[in-house]
Order: C-alpha cells, then structure tokens, then sequence
C-alpha cells in the first residue's frame, strides 16, 4: 500500500491551499484511491492508493509547484478500513509521517519511507531515483509545460503548434528542453521500482 503525505510549505505566512489541492488530486486520481482525499493535521493533505503508479503520478502532481513537502509511505493498512484517511491507521502511514518530515529537508521537497525490510529492494534504491524526477521538472518553464501538458493528454505535437499557435518545430524545441522524453522513459521504470518495494514490504510485514 502507498500513503502520500503533503504538508503545505510557508503555510503560516501564505493562505490555506489544501482545497485546492485536494479538488484538484481527487478530480484527477480519485478512482485510483481507497479512501477520499483528506485533509488531516492543520495543513496535511493525504491519500491512500494500492497502485505504484497512481502513488508516482501523486506525488508529481503535488510537487510539481514546489509549495508543498511531500512524503510517500510504503507499508501495510489496518483492516478494516474506516470511513475517512484521517482515520486509518497502519506501517504505511507511519512511514508516510516519516517521509513528509524528510521532505520538508530534502531537495524537492520529496521523500520516501518504507516499513521494515529484510532483503531486495529498499527506499535507498528507489528515493534517489524518484527525487531526480522531482529534480527534472522543477526546472522545466511555464512554456515548457504548456506543451507537456498537452502530450499528457494524449496531443500529438502537431495539435499542440495549432492550439498554442506555434510552428511545429517550437514545439519540438520545447519537449527537448523540458526533458519530456526522458520524464516519459523513466516514469515505467520507477513505477516497477515502487511496486518491487512495495511488495517487499508486504512480505517483510506478513513474515
């Protein structure tokens, strides 16, 4: 199970940015979730998903605009589930509390925690990996985006010069920049990642 954890950055300072940012992670990944996304402690956003790659897809989306530390636990839930996140409890969600603690100090504000390990793959092999890819996009531009956006909704580049009125080249231009591809050739990869860690950290919890 994958626990996402968000604490929003400067929150004393800066306005509650919780509803929207539950709005807008369960208008685009709430049919892959357990439980409604909620907004627990003050601030805290969380959410509880069985897939690796709704939990990857997650946390981009919530670290895509750098005002929140966000942590992704890795472990087992408590059964019966109850009716709200807030409320369930489990290894999962305590490695989801470590996490989001590491990321208010990490770069990227991202970090990865699992219950206990015996063997295999372990959060030191897959958080690196996870991190370079919180790394990549924070540096990509707001024009870079713009076509990004359009490829993840499934655009193919001569539709994205006609919507954004630009020759076909700029728009090449901008994927390269943007280091779309190598975004694209690695999100498979650090799904499976997380999905061997996961596993793992069933069996640990089981035996």
């Amino acid at each position: 199970m994958f626990v996402i954890t968000a604490d929003q950055v400067a929150s004393r300072r800066e306005a509650d940015r919780a509803g929207p940012l539950i709005a807008h992670l369960a208008e685009r990944h709430g049919d892959q979730l357990l439980l409604p996304v909620d907004q627990t402690a003050g601030d805290e956003v969380q959410l509880v998903t069985t897939s690796a790659e709704a939990a990857l897809a997650i946390v981009l989306d919530a670290t895509r605009t750098g005002r929140w530390s966000v942590g992704l636990g890795v472990g087992d839930i408590r059964t019966p589930l109850p009716d709200a996140t807030r409320k369930a409890t489990g290894t999962a969600f305590i490695a989801a509390r470590e996490a989001v603690g590491a990321a208010k100090r990490a770069d990227g504000r991202f970090a990865l925690r699992a219950a206990p390990i015996a063997s295999g793959i372990t959060v030191a092999d897959v958080e690196p990996l996870v991190r370079l890819l919180v790394l990549l996009r924070e540096r990509r531009t707001d024009p870079g985006w713009e076509v990004v956006d359009l490829m993840h909704d499934g655009r193919l580049q001569k539709e994205a010069a006609a919507i954004l009125d630009v020759s076909a080249a700029a728009v090449s231009a901008r994927l390269r920049a943007a280091l779309w591809r190598a975004e694209a050739e690695a999100t498979p990869a650090l799904v499976r990642l997380l999905r061997e860690l996961d596993a793992e950290a069933t069996h640990a919890a089981s035996g």
